[in-house]
């Protein structure tokens, strides 16, 4: 047989299918405005396994094709179903009030507490996120956190994540533990160097102070010297103010460029980052939830059973949606026994029906669901 009659074949079997796949999708509606009337949920697990199982058994040696496709079409039935229920979710309420409360342009002004002194990364974070914006200094992110939940800050700017050194935990668990959202986010080309008071020599110093990212982050240069003690501190900016206020000539800061001029020090080494690819993303947080226009990421935190599937279950539904994922990490739930929350990122806008439905079918089917924001990076 020619290709091209195999090809006549095979695009009079896909109108086939198409017709009967429109059709099953019209008898899935039918079934949500039962399960609706009915205050029925709307995975019914048992019914899927049975189908499953008798596709699987006709299905011979292609049954793992069979499987995932009837699997997929359950996951499009089951997201075309979340659209048409009308049973309230947490989500659904918190984005209605998010969209109503956002404006068309994101504020250029007001308090914004910030992790750090002068100089910080935080701080240019900061004025990037609020070009105009009074900036409070806190000395911890719970402070910050608590700055924000009391009212005394409209704004909160936090590190999240480091393309070198991973994600900010305490951050994420600040999240986990407050009810508070995520209204934008910028990302900032980080740069260690060494910095000492003027005329110090490499051979002179014996202690080295700065934040334990920015130490992760330099971790080749610290490892290579010799009878140095690497000190944590609250802030790199705060490491560098703490050498030139000490005024000790043995001790030195890993610290940004801007900090030397801004504390009267000197760059005695620019090249002690382990990659010069390396990246800050951080935050800014609200106490009451708000969607800006031009939202187009999506944060979360969910946990689900611990059984074979369950990740997949949610993957599947933003396959199913063509939803990008931009970030999928695990964290160990203190005091359990290997349970895990999931913390996510997705390109996608509540505006859309169709990924408000999917959030809400998440929100249903998962043990645990947070949804941190609807916003844009900048």
């Amino acid at each position: 047989m020619e290709l091209s009659e195999i090809r006549e074949k095979i695009d009079a079997v896909d109108e086939q299918l198409l017709d009967l796949f429109l059709q099953r999708m019209d008898l899935s509606d039918e079934v949500a405005a039962y399960k609706n009337a009915h205050h029925l949920p709307i995975l019914n697990k048992e019914r899927e396994r049975a189908i499953l199982a008798k596709v699987t058994e006709k299905s011979g040696e292609r049954e793992r094709y069979a499987y995932h496709l009837f699997s997929t079409l359950f996951e499009l039935a089951r997201s075309r179903q979340a659209e048409l229920i009308s049973a309230p979710t947490k989500v659904a309420a918190q984005v209605r009030a998010s969209l109503e409360a956002g404006t068309s342009v994101f504020p250029q002004t007001g308090l914004v507490a910030c992790q750090g002194v002068e100089g910080a990364n935080s701080q240019v974070a900061c004025d990037r996120l609020l070009p105009r914006g009074n900036i409070v200094y806190v000395k911890t992110f719970q402070a910050v956190v608590s700055a924000v939940e009391s009212g005394l800050c409209w704004f909160g700017v936090l590190p999240i994540e480091n393309s070198s050194n991973g994600s900010v935990r305490a951050v994420y668990e600040l999240l986990q533990d407050h009810n508070l959202s995520i209204v934008r986010s910028t990302r900032l080309c980080i740069r260690h160097e060494l910095l000492t008071l003027p005329g110090v020599k490499m051979e002179d110093i014996t202690e080295i102070y700065s934040h334990e990212q920015a130490i992760g982050q330099c971790s080749k240069f610290l490892n290579s010297l010799n009878g140095v003690r690497v000190i944590p501190c609250d802030n790199t900016a705060m490491a560098a103010k703490m050498v030139a206020e000490k005024g000790d000539r043995h001790a030195a800061a890993i610290s940004s460029h801007p900090c030397a001029a801004l504390y009267g020090l000197t760059c005695l080494n620019d090249s002690i980052q382990d990659s010069d690819n390396n990246y800050t993303r951080f935050i800014c947080i609200t106490k009451d939830p708000v969607i800006y226009a031009g939202a187009n990421r999506i944060s979360l935190i969910i946990a689900f059973d611990n059984r074979p599937g369950a990740l997949y279950e949610i993957l599947s539904k933003l396959a199913a949606l063509d939803i990008n994922m931009t970030k999928l990490e695990s964290c160990p739930v203190a005091g359990s026994d290997f349970e895990f929350v999931f913390f996510l990122e997705l390109d996608a806008s509540v505006q859309d029906p169709s990924v408000l439905a999917m959030l809400e079918e998440m929100e249903r089917s998962c043990a645990e669901f947070q949804f941190l924001g609807n916003y844009a990076e900048v």
